[in-house]
């Protein structure tokens, strides 16, 4: 059994996860009071944080165990999947921790929409991740 059909999966997974986040979640979010708001966001926020890290790593470990067969491109969409960690941990997270912190109420419809923006980021690295891994399938 190869891996990389199953890293295509995750892969996808991550971008279905990531799209959902910001295609429904976000807008239901943003329509809400601003306490009702954070109050929605924050534990959203920790379990989607830990989903997509799995999804990534997952998906990660699966394209290099594909490299095996010498496909430099298992190496490239494992690079593009698991680049979600720095990105969420230098661009996303600095914006999570003024949301969790006990002021975030004073602009926190500002910084919740600015949070949306940033997670578009994940979907483009998802999708680059999916479209590699389909590319080397092909």
């Amino acid at each position: 059994m190869h891996a990389g059909p199953i890293a295509l999966a995750f892969a996808a997974a991550f971008v279905g996860a990531a799209l959902y986040a910001v295609l429904v979640e976000q807008p239901a979010r943003l329509a809400l009071d601003d306490r009702s708001m954070l109050r929605e966001w924050r534990p959203s926020d920790r379990a989607g944080v830990v989903m997509l890290a799995m999804l990534a790593l997952i998906s990660a470990i699966l394209a290099l165990v594909e490299y095996r067969t010498g496909d430099v491109r298992w190496l490239i969409g494992a690079a593009f999947i698991i680049a979600s960690w720095p990105y969420t941990f230098f661009v996303v997270v600095p914006i999570n921790n003024r949301l969790l912190s006990a002021d975030a109420e004073a602009g926190a419809r500002s910084l919740v929409a600015t949070w949306g923006l940033l997670e578009w980021g994940q979907v483009a690295l998802g999708l680059i991740a999916s479209g590699v891994f389909a590319w080397a399938l092909g």
